[in-house]
């Protein structure tokens, strides 16, 4: 009985860093007042880190990959097709579709919004030691793939 309720309780603890993980992360970034910072918007970023990690990629695996509607990707898209940060080109593997691919403009400004994150996180981060820097990078990591399979796992 004394495990499940540690459980729980760590559980519970879970959820409410995880809840003040999210708030205080989108109050940094709403106060950070540097520019580099807001030359994306995180919708922006998020598509442009994947194609850089990734490569160019059709509407559908990119959706996938984020879990979000194709809908939701090609509006997403078709603002930084505007921007010219993106380009479209036909899908070779499908007619009727497009591969998308970074700009170097969408990559600059991707690099510079993560330059200055890692920049950011490197200074609240300063006084961890390199041991528990890892630590965290590995298990933020399994907590987004741990989300992305529960999401995938929805009918």
């Amino acid at each position: 009985m004394s495990d499940d309720h540690d459980d729980e309780s760590t559980l519970g603890q879970i959820e409410t860093e995880v809840a003040l993980l999210m708030r205080f992360g989108e109050a940094t970034r709403r106060a950070t007042g540097t520019a580099e910072h807001r030359v994306l918007d995180r919708a922006a970023y998020v598509i442009l880190r994947h194609l850089a990690d990734a490569g160019p990629q059709n509407v559908s695996a990119l959706a996938a990959r984020l879990n979000l509607d194709g809908s939701t990707v090609t509006r997403q898209v078709s603002a930084l097709q505007r921007d010219g940060l993106i380009t479209r080109t036909p899908d070779p593997s499908d007619g009727r579709g497009t591969v998308i691919s970074p700009t170097a403009a969408g990559l600059q400004r991707m690099a510079a919004v993560q330059t200055a994150r890692t920049r950011l996180y490197g200074d609240m981060l300063a006084d961890w030691s390199t041991e528990d820097r890892a630590t965290l990078a590995t298990l933020l990591g399994r907590l987004n793939q741990a989300l992305l399979n529960r999401n995938r796992r929805r009918p």
